[in-house]
C-alpha cells in the first residue's frame, strides 16, 4: 500500500514512512493511493470474527510493511475485555425496533475505553504501533496535539509511560467540561504536557499545522501528531463501522431483493475525522446507504452539506456548547473527502485549501459539477442539534429507554431521527460517557449521571499543566526546552 498527499506534492510512500507523522511535506493529508475493495464473499465471511480479528483484517490491507504476525499482536493486545469492559468491545444497543415506516435505530458503544470516549478506539492501538515502530528505527517522537476534550485525554492515557514518545497537548483554556479538564491535567507521567491555550480549539489546532508546517523544526525535534490528521487514526476507526454493519445486519443479511442489507450511519462530528473513517469504510465496499453528519451550533459542515459553501468561522464566531467536543469551526479531515468529491484532482484541492480557503477563509461549491456527488455518489446529508434539542432528546431517552446519552450523542439521536429511511438500520455512533459532561445531565435530568469508580474524586487531584498564549514561537521553544 502506497500513500500519496491530497495536494500531490509528496512521493507515495508506505504506511511505517507516514505513521509518524501529521501532515504530508506540502501541507496536505495522506491518503491512501488507492482504496483496498472488499468483496460481499470477504464481508459475511467476517462475521464470526472477533473484534481484534476483524480489526487484523482491515487494517492488513492498509499497513502492508508491517509482518501480519506484529500486526496481529498489536490489535490483539489492544482490543480486549480488559481494556474495553465487553468481549464484544463496541456493543449494539436497539432503541427503536423496526416498523413499517422505518427502520430500527441503534447505538454503537464506542466509549468504554480507558478515558470513556470513543477516540480510544484508536488511539489505544496508536500507542502500541508507535512504540513498536520507533523501536524498531531506533527513534523519538514527540506528539504534538490538538484537543476540545477527548482526543487530548485518548491520547495521553494511551502514550503514557511508554517508549521513546513525548506527547504535548493543546487545549483551550477554560473550554473542556471540568471532568474532560481533570482526566488530563490530573497526569503526572514525565512524557505528558498539557498547555491550555487562551484562545478556542481552532487556535490550537492552527499552532500544531504551523508547527507541522515548518519542516526544519519539525525534523530537528520529530515531530509527529495524533490528531485524526494523521492517517492511522482513521485507519482504525474504519473497523469500527464494519463491525457495527455486521452486528446490526446478523439477523438479516440479505434484503428483501437479494442484496446485502445496508445501513446508515449518523456521527456527531465537528473535525470531521470520524465520519471520514465512515466514508472509507463505505469506498471499501461496505454496504452503507446514507452518511449523516451531526453538528451542534457550530455547523460549518452542516452548511456545506445543505449548500456547498464551506465557511471557516474565526473565534469570535465559534459557540462554546454544552457539546463542546464539536465546537470546532475548521474541519481538519475535510480535506480528505474533498480530495475525493473532486475525482482525486490534487491540484484542485490544493487550490481550493492552500489558496482560496487561506485567502478568502471560504470556498463555495455549490455551482461544481461535482457538487451532487456528496449526496448521490457518497452518501452524505447533514443536520444540526441545539443545547434545546439535546436536553430534550437526553429527557426522551432516559424516559423511554432508559439509556443515558452524553450531549453529543443526543445531537446524534435527534439528526437521525430527521433520517430515518425504511427497510435500513440506523446506527448513532456513541461519543463519550455522560459523565464527562456531568452538568449538561444534570440540567436536563436534575441528577449527576452515575460514575465509573476508577475515576471517583478525579476533580480534586493535583493538576501540572501550563498556561499560554496562542503563540507559535512560545510553544515551538516550549517544546525545544522540554527536549533538550
Amino acid at each position: 500500500m502506497e500513500y500519496i498527499s491530497t495536494r500531490g506534492g509528496m512521493p507515495p510512500l508506505r504506511f511505517s514512512d507516514i505513521l509518524l507523522g501529521g501532515l504530508a511535506p506540502d501541507g496536505g493529508l495522506v491518503m491512501p493511493a488507492s482504496i483496498p475493495q472488499i468483496d460481499n464473499d470477504t464481508l459475511q465471511g467476517w462475521r464470526s470474527l472477533s473484534y481484534a480479528q476483524l480489526a487484523f483484517e482491515v487494517l492488513s490491507r492498509y499497513c502492508d510493511d508491517i509482518p501480519a504476525d506484529d500486526l496481529k499482536r498489536l490489535v490483539e493486545e489492544t482490543y480486549t475485555a480488559e481494556t474495553f469492559g465487553t468481549r464484544a468491545i463496541t456493543p449494539l444497543t436497539e432503541l427503536e425496533a423496526a416498523s413499517a415506516e422505518r427502520g430500527s435505530l441503534l447505538v454503537q458503544h464506542l466509549s468504554n475505553g480507558p478515558t470513556l470516549a470513543f477516540k480510544d478506539m484508536a488511539m489505544q492501538l496508536l500507542g502500541r504501533l508507535f512504540e513498536y515502530t520507533l523501536l524498531k528505527q531506533d527513534r523519538w517522537l514527540n506528539i504534538v496535539g490538538a484537543t476540545s476534550g477527548d482526543t487530548g485525554s485518548a491520547a495521553e492515557y494511551a502514550m503514557r509511560g511508554r517508549q521513546r514518545l513525548r506527547v504535548f497537548m493543546l487545549s483551550p483554556a477554560g473550554r473542556m467540561s471540568a471532568f474532560q479538564r481533570a482526566q488530563m491535567f490530573s497526569l503526572m507521567d514525565d512524557n505528558i504536557h498539557n498547555i491550555a491555550i487562551e484562545g478556542v480549539f481552532d487556535d490550537c489546532q492552527d499552532l500544531v499545522k504551523a508547527l507541522a508546517s515548518d519542516l526544519a523544526f519539525k525534523k530537528r525535534h520529530h515531530i509527529g501528531s495524533v490528531n485524526s490528521i494523521n492517517w492511522a487514526r482513521v485507519v482504525a476507526q474504519v473497523v469500527y463501522y464494519f463491525r457495527g454493519y455486521l452486528q446490526a445486519t446478523a439477523a438479516h443479511p440479505i434484503d428483501a431483493n437479494g442484496r446485502p442489507a445496508q445501513v446508515s450511519f449518523t456521527v456527531p462530528s465537528g473535525n470531521f475525522g470520524n465520519i471520514c473513517a465512515g466514508h472509507v469504510a463505505r469506498m471499501m465496499g461496505l454496504p452503507i446507504r446514507r452518511l449523516i453528519v451531526a453538528t451542534n451550533e457550530n455547523d460549518v459542515l452542516d452548511e456545506f452539506f445543505r449548500t456547498g459553501l464551506y465557511r471557516v468561522r474565526g473565534s469570535a464566531e465559534t459557540f462554546e456548547t454544552s457539546s463542546p467536543s464539536m465546537d470546532i469551526s475548521k474541519a481538519s479531515n475535510f480535506e480528505r473527502f474533498v480530495f475525493d468529491l473532486l475525482g482525486r484532482d490534487a491540484a484542485a484541492t490544493r487550490a481550493l485549501f492552500g489558496q482560496t480557503l487561506a485567502q478568502q477563509g471560504q470556498f463555495d461549491l455549490s455551482r461544481h459539477p461535482r457538487f451532487a456527488a456528496a449526496r448521490e455518489q457518497f452518501g452524505f446529508a447533514s443536520g444540526k442539534s441545539t443545547h434545546a434539542d439535546r436536553l430534550a432528546t437526553i429527557r426522551s431517552m432516559h424516559g423511554q429507554y432508559g439509556v443515558l446519552v452524553d450531549p453529543h450523542t443526543a445531537d446524534g439521536v435527534k439528526v437521525a431521527r430527521q433520517f430515518a429511511q425504511k427497510d435500513t438500520p440506523m446506527i448513532v455512533l456513541e461519543t463519550a460517557l455522560p459523565i464527562k459532561f456531568a452538568a449538561t445531565i444534570r440540567e436536563a435530568l436534575g441528577r449527576d449521571p452515575d460514575r465509573p469508580a476508577a475515576f471517583n474524586g478525579i476533580e480534586n487531584l493535583p493538576r501540572r499543566v501550563r498556561v499560554m498564549p496562542a503563540d507559535a514561537q512560545a510553544i515551538k521553544a516550549f517544546i525545544a526546552q522540554q527536549c533538550a
